[in-house]
């Protein structure tokens, strides 16, 4: 048994700074990922695009996402954790270009897809590389801050692209309003390189390639001297059991984790939140009616707005509450408020007339969604897995995400469609029929498998799958 690590005074001066660095991989994420809702009329029209083609143009980002965590996750355990960060910030740089100048429709495709493989390294990278430098006592904070920065990124696209369309009539948004839109990520991207320059390399990863001098020295700077010396015997011993158990990716010792991580990966997406994320706007047509809220503006101020709020909270509260309170509350918070809209949306026949009930459902599944299931399940993720293979299991749970999320954004609107038998037999409810019952399974799955992380050091949860 070992002991209970010691109280740790951070020296956040120096930790925070490095996370923040790390973070901006996670803004660049937000707004990649958000940008499109803002520019795909202007592209449908300048293009001539059809719907499959206009689906193709919002979803090969996707595509692009679950390619980029194939790769990325060997690269990491090969050659560091840093390296991602370079590679999703020079696809970022490279996609913002792309996507401003192209004269055809594929070229624009290309880079889009460019720019979706950056947001999956990013999605792995970020919140591992801030998993494996900060202890173990505010690690649920930092790693959590990396979800702020996404939910900003894709709030930061409504309000750039507001302001660039303001600035020229329907014309000249067509034309040429459309690539300032994706332009405008030339400048973080390129930041976002620069500055990686200057944070240091993970000192899991170091001491696992030998370079305990390096090591030592970032951890002393983290947590001083005491923190270093107990944290670098830890991660010593965890080593040497893995290679003594030939712990491998799909070895029998990681079976419970990464069947786990994959689980609560699927789960994520499809209890529904990139369905008000990419469908917002159809969502919320029909509330316009009745509440005299121009739709645009309610996607913005709940999904965006309240989705920074309560990402805060979550962030606040997630080394204090721990990750499965935070996941069970919030999870069924999220399963209620579907249930509810689905059993107004299938009684009603008039959704307008709902007015602002279904107005407050749905601002209540977004805060519970930002408050858990949103931060928390990153959290987790990098939590996990033991050191040797946590990138390449990390990025194979997030493979399967993003195919999910890809699954829910192409199964949405056929459940949806007007003539439809779902529409027919369930007016618009069965969508939220569908992710109520995943978020059921959700919290069979945190409350039977998920074991409690707060204020445990990385290679105790690893020891924890070997009991």
């Amino acid at each position: 048994m070992h002991e209970p690590q010691p109280p740790v005074t951070v020296n956040f001066r120096y930790l925070l700074p490095i996370c923040l660095v790390a973070a901006l991989g996670g803004l660049l994420f937000g707004y990649d990922t958000g940008v499109i809702s803002g520019a795909i009329e202007p592209l449908t029209a300048r293009f001539g695009l059809g719907a499959l083609m206009k689906g193709w143009v919002s979803g090969c980002v996707l595509i692009g996402c679950a390619t980029g965590v194939v790769f990325v996750g060997a690269l990491s355990d090969r050659f560091g954790r840093r390296l991602p960060l370079f590679l999703s910030a020079a696809m970022f740089f490279a996609s913002a270009i792309g996507t401003a100048l192209p004269s055809e429709i594929w070229t624009f495709i290309l880079f889009r897809f460019l720019g979706g493989v950056g947001i999956g390294i990013a999605s792995i990278a970020t919140p591992m590389y801030i998993a494996e430098i900060t202890p173990a006592g505010v690690r649920g904070r930092l790693v959590a801050v990396n979800q702020i920065a996404i939910v900003c990124g894709i709030a930061a696209t409504s309000f750039i692209n507001y302001f660039i369309a303001g600035h020229g009539d329907q014309a000249w948004l067509i034309a040429t309003g459309w690539r300032w839109m994706f332009a405008t990520g030339i400048a973080p991207a390129a930041l976002f390189a620069v500055l990686l320059l200057r944070i240091p390399e993970s000192p899991r990863w170091l001491i696992e390639m030998r370079r305990e001098s390096e090591a030592r020295s970032v951890l002393t700077s983290v947590g001083g001297a005491g923190f270093c010396e107990s944290e670098s015997s830890e991660i010593r011993e965890a080593i040497a059991r893995d290679e003594a158990l030939h712990v491998d990716l799909f070895s029998p010792t990681l079976r419970r984790p990464l069947v786990l991580g994959i689980a609560l990966a699927v789960l994520q997406q499809v209890t529904g939140i990139n369905v008000f994320m990419y469908f917002g706007a159809t969502i919320f047509r029909s509330l316009s009616a009745s509440t005299g809220v121009d739709a645009g503006l309610l996607q913005q101020v709940i999904i965006n707005g309240s989705g920074v709020i309560f990402t805060l909270v979550a962030i606040a509260s997630v080394d204090r509450w721990g990750r499965r309170p935070l996941m069970l509350l919030g999870t069924a918070g999220m399963g209620l408020a579907l249930l509810a809209m689905g059993v107004m949306a299938q009684s009603v026949a008039d959704p307008a007339s709902t007015g602002g009930w279904m107005l407050a459902f749905i601002l209540v599944y977004i805060a519970a969604f930002g408050l858990s299931v949103g931060p928390v399940t990153w959290v987790i993720l990098v939590e996990i897995f033991p050191t040797p293979v946590r990138g390449r299991a990390l990025g194979l749970a997030t493979f399967f995400l993003w195919t999910a999320d890809y699954l829910v954004t192409q199964s949405f609107p056929l459940m949806d469609a007007k003539g439809s038998w779902f529409v027919q037999h369930f007016h618009h409810a069965f969508p939220f029929y569908v992710y109520t019952a995943f978020c059921a399974v959700l919290i069979l799955v945190v409350w039977r498998f998920v074991p409690e992380t707060k204020g445990r050091t990385l290679e105790e949860i690893e020891r924890g799958w070997n009991t």
